[in-house]
């Protein structure tokens, strides 16, 4: 699987941004897609995911505020941030797995998100 993630930007606090990731593969629909980040000087954390049956999870820190979705047709997973807060400035990276792994397997190259107060 490989995983290209876009949509990164500047933006003001207050703004949104929607994220995608495009998926290789056939088998797209079976993964766990996710969306993790990374700020400097911090460890990565994780954001959001959803599963093949559009169960998601997300962060504490983002809950009500991004939403993450995948659309099977186009192969892509978005995550859709408003409200964004200078906190949420990082390198955001979208991964995959399948159910059967504990780890995320596949990794896209990240976006840079930045958010100016």
């Amino acid at each position: 699987v490989q995983l290209q993630a876009s949509g990164g930007g500047l933006v003001q606090a207050g703004g949104s941004l929607r994220l995608s990731c495009a998926a290789s593969g056939r088998t797209f629909s079976t993964y766990v897609m996710g969306w993790f980040r990374q700020a400097p000087g911090k460890e990565r954390e994780f954001v959001a995911d959803i599963s093949g049956i559009a169960a998601s999870t997300y962060a504490d820190s983002v809950k009500g505020r991004f939403t993450i979705s995948r659309d099977g047709a186009k192969n892509t997973v978005f995550l859709q941030m408003n409200s964004l807060e200078p906190e949420d400035t990082a390198l955001y990276y979208c991964a995959a797995r399948t159910v059967f792994d504990v780890n995320y397997k596949y990794w896209g190259q990240g976006t840079q998100v930045t958010v100016s107060s």
